[in-house]
């Protein structure tokens, strides 16, 4: 029906109406990382990426008495980089907890109780077989180890020894703890060994203080040995390897058969918390092994208190994982926790199927006082979520696995990235699991009132106050952090696969950066150039405009004019852009007889002119046109939508 576009230029005419500029929408960008021999235009690493490793021995013993955990390890630090190497960083996580920590600092407000931080007892490096005491300074959250000699590039290795002990936080250690439950402590030990920080080509060693914001680290292999008191059972990373010391014949023997089982199988029941006969020993201490390869962090939790349930994770390929709970007993129930392990099973499911498949061999749900905070193949939720909170949060926390557990984002600078991207990812988990009966997602942390994620955005978008989504994380005041590192990111990237790019040439693409970026350090600009070589667009204008920019939409239907004011000689409809952001949108035209026609305007359509009339074959007369008539679109004007004729 629609037999032309007709572009009048009207953009001087409509200048003190608008505040739109094509030359400045459509200006050239500048990416922040430039393309070299390591990050290549296409958004992929190039031929000569390297990214350096950390493997780690660890053995750790838990102190209920003294609430502390006394642990030795041994990091093995190869440098693939080009550089050679004249020092080592270390990150001291645990230091946060500190009276004097940096992170009090920058926000006073955020902790009232405090520990001495984590405390070294020895220190030493052994390069080329021989071990000797380091020189290190300790500053807030870092340690940097001096190296009498450079570590080579390209393969060397060392080996940095390290003795400590610190004591664990209470519930204000926020995403580690100890709170007390029915039957006894829940320990949710993370951030509990020094961890290599990263060197890489963007920033050489990035040694950001921990503040608040999240982590960046490199990847290896994990060998770790957990020695807590003979009641306790331990919900670790990885796969454990001696569960005939430290389960008993029943509980190996269901643990098999969850194995095998799409159904949830009891390891231990609430009947059995405190029950001696559920122990393999009946004093003293046990020790739990764990592995986990081709990750960049581990956890654990400890308590008497659990119960504990498994079922099987089905994966692509003929694969398999392991989904399993960990719960006091006020948490069970099929109202609550009772269901987090079918939640957790199909959450993963679902993303491996869309995305990329889940890489560890468990995904384990803990219910303690760290709530709401991911790691590698553990969660740690709260004790008293229950149903759609408890699904929403469970997809939420396993969705990091692929965001920032697998996809390497820095969150310490980019938080944006893998909160964003996860968000992204678990609007359609909740519009598949149960038909849609948690769906669709509308928590905090993606639509706050509750309504049009699109109208959500709004209020965002118009405070002068509010951060760029492009900001450093560390510097984005708490009320904007779930709007615009959550929820904006989110809306971002939804709109970049239903409205710009279309599902099809988006999940190709977004598929393509996983698994180009699997287990490696990709940046904004990598993303970018990978949406834009792969997803055949330049999209420059929707990165200016809604990432380095809270640019709003504002599109309005001016006029309907018949040719020779006779509608059986068609019509002229003009529609104006009257700000800065730019969004491909669809015209809608209501005709008399009830019939309708659709026409979608691509964002050429503003590339010179903020005007734009459309010439309409048509024979019928008008009742309505509108712009956006699905209200898909952020569009802060919607009165200027929809132009009503009358009728004659």
């Amino acid at each position: 029906m629609l037999l032309a576009f007709v572009a009048l230029g009207l953009a001087d005419a409509a200048a003190s109406a608008t505040h739109y500029d094509p030359l400045q929408t459509f200006a050239p960008l500048t990416l922040p990382q430039p393309v070299n021999r390591y990050r290549s235009s296409n958004g992929a690493p190039g031929p000569d990426y390297w990214q350096n490793r950390a493997d780690y021995e660890l053995h750790a013993q838990l102190d209920t008495v003294l609430k502390q955990l006394s642990a030795s390890e041994v990091i093995t630090y190869t440098n693939f980089s080009p550089d050679s190497l004249t020092s080592l960083w270390i990150q001291l996580d645990q230091n946060t907890y500190r009276a004097d920590a940096r992170a009090v600092a920058a926000d006073e407000e955020r902790r009232k109780e405090f520990t001495d931080g984590l405390i070294l007892d020895e220190v030493a490096i052994e390069l080329q077989g021989r071990t000797t005491a380091a020189d290190y300074s300790v500053s807030d959250t870092r340690l940097q180890i001096r190296l009498p000699q450079p570590l080579r590039p390209a393969g060397g290795k060392i080996r940095v020894h390290i003795r400590y002990h610190y004591t664990i936080p209470g519930a204000f250690g926020g995403r580690t703890s100890w709170v007390t439950t029915k039957n006894g402590e829940i320990y949710d030990i993370a951030q509990w060994y020094p961890r290599m920080a990263v060197y890489d080509d963007v920033h050489g060693w990035d040694t950001l203080p921990y503040l608040a914001q999240e982590f960046y680290l490199e990847y290896g292999s994990f060998d770790y040995f957990v020695t807590v008191p003979w009641d306790m059972l331990v919900a670790g990373s990885g796969a454990l390897q001696n569960p005939e010391a430290v389960l008993t014949p029943t509980q190996r023997k269901r643990l098999e058969q969850a194995r095998s089982s799409d159904g949830t199988v009891w390891i231990r029941t609430v009947a059995e918390i405190g029950d001696p006969a559920s122990r393999p020993a009946q004093t003293g201490t046990s020790t739990w092994h764990f592995r986990m390869d081709n990750t960049r962090d581990v956890v654990f939790s400890a308590s008497r208190a659990f119960a504990w349930d498994a079922a099987r994770i089905r994966l692509p390929d003929n694969g398999s994982s392991l989904a399993m709970s960990f719960y006091p007993v006020e948490s069970a129930g099929e109202a609550a926790w009772g269901r987090s392990t079918e939640y957790l099973k199909h959450a993963v499911e679902e993303f491996s199927r869309r995305w990329f498949p889940y890489p560890y061999p468990a995904a384990v749900n803990v219910a303690g006082g760290s709530s709401g905070m991911e790691y590698p193949g553990v969660l740690f939720d709260g004790i008293g979520d229950k149903g759609k909170e408890l699904f929403w949060i469970t997809a939420h926390e396993i969705g990091h696995t692929w965001f920032p557990m697998v996809v390497g984002f820095n969150e310490r600078r980019d938080a944006w990235m893998d909160e964003g991207f996860n968000t992204f990812i678990d609007i359609y988990e909740s519009d598949v699991f149960g038909g849609g009966v948690f769906g669709p997602k509308r928590d905090p942390e993606y639509a706050p009132g509750g309504g049009n994620p699109v109208d959500e955005i709004l209020p965002i978008l118009a405070d002068p106050g509010a951060p760029i989504i492009m900001t450093r994380a560390d510097a984005i005041l708490e009320k904007y952090r779930h709007p615009v590192t959550y929820f904006k990111s989110a809306l971002g990237l939804v709109l970049l696969r239903e409205q710009i790019l279309g599902p099809e040439r988006f999940d190709w693409t977004f598929r393509r950066f996983i698994r180009d970026w699997a287990f490696r350090h990709p940046t904004p600009a990598d993303f970018f150039r990978a949406m834009e070589s792969e997803g055949g667009e330049d999209l420059s204008w929707f990165w200016r405009g809604w990432y380095l920019n809270n640019w709003t939409l504002d599109l309005a239907v001016k006029g309907v004019a018949y040719v020779d004011g006779d509608p059986g000689k068609g019509a002229q409809v003009t529609v104006e852009n009257l700000d800065r952001l730019v969004l491909p949108a669809v015209l809608q035209i209501q005709f008399k007889d009830g019939s309708r026609t659709r026409l979608r305007l691509p964002v050429e359509t503003w590339i010179v002119h903020a005007v734009t009339t459309l010439r309409i074959d048509s024979k019928q007369p008008i009742v309505a046109v509108s712009i956006d008539p699905d209200h898909v679109l952020p569009d802060k004007d919607r009165t200027n939508n929809v132009l009503l004729m009358e009728q004659k």
